[in-house]
């Protein structure tokens, strides 16, 4: 598969955007017009700088405005045209992209668009360039692919052809399969975008949410399928208008970008291979290795300076110590299936307090495999002699996920510790979910690194309300239910208030009892305030027993058709704090309704710690 980008996808100059798309691994970029004519060079010079990188420049866009307008604005418009085209020959670019008239057209009339189309083709045909017409979801008249296809079919010259954008046709709830019915040598060039499944009007969803493939919800994998079997062999380009990623680093944002049109690959070569035959299929797709869910979370690795609070906290809870390794400087705590491991943070990584998360799998090359096919850069680690082998790669926010060999009831490292302490009988069994808090820049690239590294897949992201704004929340998980990860946008501009702690989840079978007998050893739980027991006393009707218990340990309450969900939380220490959960019945959610109150009650923490009331 052809990979191409658009440079509006990309933050800094053209050469800068040049640069990341090379590094990135693009075959080739489309010059967004207004890249060129901000850029200080000759379009000879943008030219040469592209053959020095290896990129070939697909496609010049956009024109806007030609058809089904008057016949003095159509001679404006030709000359216009004919301007561009020689542009394009300067640049070395044989596609123009046209966009359906928004603005000017007075006329909705196919066969006079099709008639000033074919007008333009003959200019166009002078220059030896092509056009490839693309019908945008907010155009005048012509706002669908299935019009733009009957137009083209109409003006019926070599050089007029469509550009199919897939956000175009899938925000319109337009069916795709009708591409099959196009001619493969009439699609000229195709552009792809994911984008959150919003309601709002399609002119803003476009200009500020569009996303990469695998980011949002749109159905890619069918779309693609779709087009493949017209026997179209051509690129393959990204076009995303997104607020974020004109902010972010281009070179980042290139590569989260590769990534998800590898993982698009892949989804389309699983959407062919499900579907009766291959059609007229010329472009080749392939998917990646398959892995297996994990069969558990090996460890979790915690990094803050906090060190001496958070040991506290794992003891008070019933977790065992087992000291420090004996060559790296980190020590390591465990109780029933959960581990994990301490250290202070590496300022040279800036990594996250959550700075690694060890999975048990069947296969852990070919994990690596599929990590590396998805430009996951890999994490250099130093063994020493006798050491377990562990192989891991990094994620867009600096934290790490390490594979090792699944099997063993405890894995081979841990011997690389002392002997855990003795203590009370263990009540935390698992760790139930990872809840990763992501700045503005890598929310968007977390969600595709985890569902398409991993292979999990995503639920439907909420928004959480907080003193500090709006959290967007979006949880994926694997096919066995063994890994959750819950990923929480920080708000945009945040303060120093408005950090999110990162957090980890411990299941029980009993949270009240594991509550008292934390408390016994000293613990203070994240105080929940007497208007929320209200709450749930009016809402569910709880037995007054259960219902003084929960207040007493300040254990928060949720249910739903299936089970019942109890959890409690700790202070936050540094940037990450602590959850313990019990599901009973099926209870498969997180107790969505009670976050606000428990942002709440932190924020309300925090506050009181730096006025000093609390210590």
């Amino acid at each position: 598969m052809r990979t191409s980008i658009a440079t509006v996808c990309l933050s800094g100059t053209l050469d800068q955007k040049l640069v990341a798309a090379h590094e990135a691994g693009f075959d080739g970029v489309e010059i967004f017009e207004p890249d060129l004519v901000a850029s200080p060079e000759s379009p000879e010079a943008i030219r040469a700088r592209a053959e020095q990188l290896g990129l070939s420049l697909d496609l010049y866009q956009p024109f806007r405005d030609f058809e089904g307008v008057g016949p003095e604005l159509l001679a404006q418009n030709l000359r216009r045209a004919a301007a561009k085209f020689a542009l394009m020959n300067r640049l070395g670019i044989e596609t123009l992209l046209l966009c359906s008239n928004v603005a000017t057209a007075r006329s909705g009339d196919e066969q006079l668009a099709a008639a000033q189309l074919r007008q333009l083709g003959d200019v166009a045909e002078r220059f030896g360039v092509r056009v490839a017409y693309e019908a945008l979801a907010w155009g005048r008249f012509v706002d669908s692919f299935e019009a733009a296809a009957r137009i083209v079919r109409l003006a019926d010259h070599p050089r007029i052809g469509l550009c199919l954008d897939s956000f175009h046709i899938l925000s319109k709830g337009h069916n795709p399969e009708a591409i099959e019915t196009i001619s493969a040598d009439k699609i000229f060039f195709v552009q792809m975008a994911d984008a959150p499944l919003l309601s709002m009007d399609v002119l803003s969803w476009s200009r500020h949410h569009r996303l990469f493939p695998g980011e949002g919800g749109f159905d890619l994998g069918t779309f693609m399928g779709h087009l493949v079997r017209t026997g179209y062999d051509g690129p393959i380009s990204l076009e995303i208008f997104n607020d974020t990623f004109r902010q972010a680093d281009p070179l980042a944002t290139a590569v989260d970008a590769r990534r998800s049109l590898r993982w698009l690959e892949h989804e389309t070569a699983a959407s062919l291979g499900a579907a009766a035959g291959g059609g007229a299929a010329r472009m080749c797709t392939a998917g990646l290795p398959a892995v297996e869910p994990p069969a558990d979370i090996n460890y979790v690795e915690l990094r803050t300076g906090e060190l001496h609070e958070l040991r506290r906290l794992l003891g008070q809870l019933g977790f065992r110590s087992h000291g420090g390794h004996r060559t790296k400087p980190v020590e390591l705590w465990s109780q029933g299936g959960v581990r994990i491991v301490l250290g202070a943070p590496d300022s040279e990584q800036m990594r996250p307090t959550v700075a690694g998360i060890g999975l048990s799998v069947s296969d852990p090359a070919t994990a690596l495999r599929r990590a590396r096919d998805l430009f996951a850069p890999d994490v250099p680690r130093e063994e020493g002699t006798g050491e377990e082998p562990l192989v891991g790669v990094r994620a867009p926010d600096g934290s790490e996920v390490f594979f090792g060999a699944a099997g063993a009831s405890t894995p081979a490292w841990v011997s690389e510790f002392g002997a855990p302490e003795h203590g009370d009988p263990q009540m935390v069994e698992r760790i139930d979910h990872v809840n990763l808090a992501q700045p503005w820049q890598h929310f968007d690239a977390a969600v595709l690194f985890f569902r398409s590294v991993l292979d999990l897949r995503t639920e439907a992201s909420i928004e959480v309300a907080a003193p500090v704004g709006l959290v967007r929340s979006q949880v994926l998980h694997s096919d066995n239910g063994i890994l959750r990860i819950a990923l929480n946008l920080v708000p945009s501009g945040a303060s120093a208030d408005a950090i999110l702690p990162q957090h980890l989840a411990f299941a029980t079978s009993d949270a009240l009892a594991l509550a008292r007998a934390a408390r016994d050893r000293g613990f203070r739980p994240l105080d929940i305030p007497a208007n929320y027991y209200d709450d749930i006393e009016a809402r569910y009707q709880l037995e007054p027993a259960l219902l003084d218990e929960l207040r007493e340990l300040n254990v928060m309450y949720d249910r739903d058709e299936t089970g019942e969900f109890l959890h409690f939380y700790t202070h936050p220490i540094g940037t990450v704090f602590l959850e313990v959960v019990e599901r009973r019945g099926g209870y498969a959610g997180y107790g969505a309704l009670n976050a606000p109150v428990r942002l709440a009650a932190q924020y309300q923490h925090r506050h009181a710690v730096r006025r000093g009331a609390l210590t």
